[in-house]
């Protein structure tokens, strides 16, 4: 997978914004990547301490950009332009000092175009990664929400999996009046579409199984409801793409299963891309994939955004930070 990505940002170098830019784990990676001439580093910090730290390490980071909260040229139009972006709901003295963190620091430099992507989460949390991408760079046109997905790999073999960090469960957001704005069932299929995007853009033809206990209608309840409704929603938001279910996890990868419980199905037997009805079922089935079912898991990878921003584990070693930047900026 990363032979083929690699060779793609070859042909269009990208810039990556790293928050974090004296953590050991993030120089590492830089300068791995400087030494590929594919993925430009943009590191965050204070220019002596990160030279001090890429020493201390024995690290090679020349040609890496770094970027000064503390002393960019730019910063009054930066302020400027979040002031604008956060629309009242920040004075200028609050931006300026929120810009004064990493995250939004990095989040805006990717907004004002000067570079293409960001990688953050090394030290921070998936929320203070989330927000400032939120606040600041938002969701493209057309989405409603900000999902994720992981990329399992196991040798040649690819799936995608989906969402199985950002959101909890689905339910009906209302207006002020109490009408349904946006249905539970709409978000979930946004997911579904969005996590079909993302695989292919790593190679996988999109196969996607709205997962359930249920098959075919084989279970009653409002999660089964919500699943069969995402689907049939799913199907006209993306035409194109094979999409089906409700259906249990056996069905959407026997064949003998799959046919047998749902006869006629295109994906069903045959599901390469896994949509769950949330947040609990599709940790733990990732987990599972890549615990017992010897899965790399890759992720979570933020899909609705205006531009390729994701989030680290705090735990992540520098091999993790250098394949993560590679599938931020495959994204770009």
């Amino acid at each position: 997978m990363f032979g083929q990505l690699i060779a793609t940002l070859k042909k269009s170098p990208k810039t990556i914004v790293f928050t974090e830019g004296t953590d050991p784990r993030i120089l590492e990676a830089s300068a791995r990547l400087l030494s590929g001439n594919f993925l430009k580093p943009v590191l965050v910090g204070n220019p002596e301490e990160i030279a001090a730290a890429a020493e201390d390490a024995g690290f090679n980071i020349r040609g890496a950009e770094i970027a000064d909260p503390a002393n960019y040229p730019e910063m009054d139009a930066m302020v400027e332009q979040m002031v604008e972006l956060r629309k009242g709901k920040m004075t200028p003295e609050q931006c300026r000092d929120a810009l004064k963190k990493g995250n939004y620091f990095g989040t805006m430099l990717v907004k004002m175009g000067m570079a293409d992507c960001l990688l953050g989460g090394a030290t921070y949390s998936t929320a203070d990664t989330v927000r400032p991408a939120l606040q600041l760079v938002k969701t493209k046109k057309g989405a409603n929400l900000v999902s994720s997905c992981f990329i399992m790999v196991r040798g040649e073999e690819m799936l995608a999996m989906g969402d199985c960090a950002i959101n909890i469960s689905y339910e009906d957001k209302l207006d002020k009046d109490g009408n349904v704005k946006l249905s539970a069932a709409q978000q979930l299929a946004e997911v579904a579409v969005e996590t079909a995007k993302t695989a292919k853009v790593f190679g996988i033809d999109p196969k996607v199984a709205m997962l359930s206990y249920s098959t075919k209608g084989s279970g009653k309840g409002a999660n089964v409801d919500l699943v069969r409704n995402a689907t049939a929603i799913a199907k006209e938001m993306a035409p194109d793409v094979a999409i089906d279910g409700e259906m249990q996890f056996d069905a959407a990868v026997s064949p003998v299963v799959g046919q047998l419980k749902f006869p006629g199905s295109k994906v069903a037997g045959y599901a390469n891309t896994f949509i769950f009805p949330e947040i609990q079922s599709g940790n733990i089935g990732y987990k599972i994939a890549q615990r017992l079912g010897g899965f790399d898991a890759y992720g979570p990878i933020l899909q609705g955004l205006n531009a390729p921003i994701n989030d680290l584990s705090r735990g992540c070693n520098a091999e993790e930070v250098y394949q993560m930047s590679i599938i931020t900026a495959a994204l770009a």
